[in-house]
């Protein structure tokens, strides 16, 4: 369901939202009729109650039509699924079904500044005065900003450190809520990027999402999720390169035969195809080991998504030089998804970030 939806709702409008940085909010909403608003939310609320599997299932499919609106739909997952899981029953009621039908796009906003990768060092401040949160502070890099409805904040409500850490939601149209310019970037165009400002921004008690200083815990959480999701996203782009590379070499020809017959070329695509069901297999792995709060879960989730990201941005690399200087021109799709993957290498914590968590991982090991 989720291939079909892409070859024929995105595919043919990938260019075209790419190159007049259209987020086309109708086309999400029909997703959102598929169940593909809260994928992995509880039905309750309007979700669709599927596995973390089914979901990295979804976003490889969805991704063969367009990256960078798959991508935006795998953060609004996460959004609802934070709500869903540490709110209670009046927050999930208020916010989830209608971030399920997509009625309400959601951002998470995290990254500030200053604090990219030490995402623990975050300053924007949250001081409680009576029912409410005085926030204070700016987030940067945050997909959808400024045309979302639901902003997921990590603010520090103590002292310095993880455990300072709070997360409300903020809604749009709170006062002292604004955006930056519009970014220009150099893929992931069909989602707005802006800077969320927050200027005495009083947001109510109510929209925090779990205890106080739980919010860096809500943040990786949610991030372990987000790796997976953003690997499946690579992984559809890569799936969708090694068909256009395969029908480029079929039609292509170059000294008086075509470029299928050249045993070079036959052995890079079978090493692409092959790298493809390596990644796939390390992504589904970690997505069972999420679904089932495996010991493991959290270096395996680091584990696919710096492979995954990392070697399915080649495949696609490998694909644009297969198709010689067509690869090259917007014509072409393969460029497309080439710009959109690249950042998949430094968002949602850089694939350096995740070595770290690795090692940190094997070397915590006793015995």
């Amino acid at each position: 369901m989720a291939f079909d939806f892409a070859a024929h709702e995105m595919s043919p409008h990938m260019a075209e939202w790419d190159e007049k940085e259209i987020f086309p909010v109708e086309t999400m909403r029909k997703a959102a009729q598929l169940g593909f608003g809260g994928i992995y939310v509880q039905p309750e609320v309007g979700g669709s109650g599927l596995s973390r599997l089914d979901t990295s299932v979804i976003f490889e499919a969805l991704s063969t039509g367009c990256v960078s609106t798959t991508a935006y739909i795998s953060i609004h997952n996460m959004c609802n699924w934070m709500i869903d899981t540490f709110g209670n029953t009046e927050q999930r009621e208020k916010f989830c079904p209608e971030l399920c039908t997509m009625d309400k796009f959601a951002s998470y906003c995290l990254t500030e500044p200053g604090s990219g990768s030490d995402a623990a060092s975050l300053l924007t401040t949250a001081k409680l005065e009576g029912h409410h949160y005085i926030l204070n502070g700016s987030k940067a890099f945050i997909s959808g900003g400024g045309d979302t409805d639901v902003y997921i904040v990590m603010c520090r409500t103590g002292g310095k450190g993880p455990k300072g850490i709070s997360c409300v939601v903020v809604e749009k149209d709170t006062p002292g809520l604004s955006f930056g310019k519009k970014e220009k970037k150099v893929g992931w165009n069909s989602q707005p990027t802006r800077a969320v400002i927050l200027e005495d921004c009083h947001v109510p008690v109510t929209n925090r999402l779990g205890q106080e200083g739980q919010g860096f815990n809500i943040a990786m959480r949610g991030l372990n999720g987000g790796r997976i999701n953003i690997a499946s996203c690579s992984l559809g782009a890569a799936h969708a390169c090694v068909q256009l590379a395969r029908d480029h070499l079929l039609v292509r020809k170059q000294f008086g035969e075509a470029l299928s017959n050249n045993q070079f070329l036959q052995f890079k695509l079978a090493e692409m195809a092959t790298k493809l069901v390596a990644s796939r297999l390390l992504l589904r792995e970690a997505a069972v080991a999420l679904q089932e709060s495996r010991s493991d879960a959290v270096s395996l989730c680091s584990m696919a998504k710096l492979f995954v990201t990392d070697e399915c941005f080649n495949i696609c690399n490998q694909a644009l030089q297969m198709h010689g200087g067509y690869g090259y021109l917007k014509d072409y799709a393969v460029q497309q998804f080439v710009r959109d993957i690249r950042v998949h290498q430094i968002l949602e914590g850089t694939n350096e970030v995740m070595r770290m968590i690795i090692a940190r991982s094997l070397l915590s090991e006793s015995g």
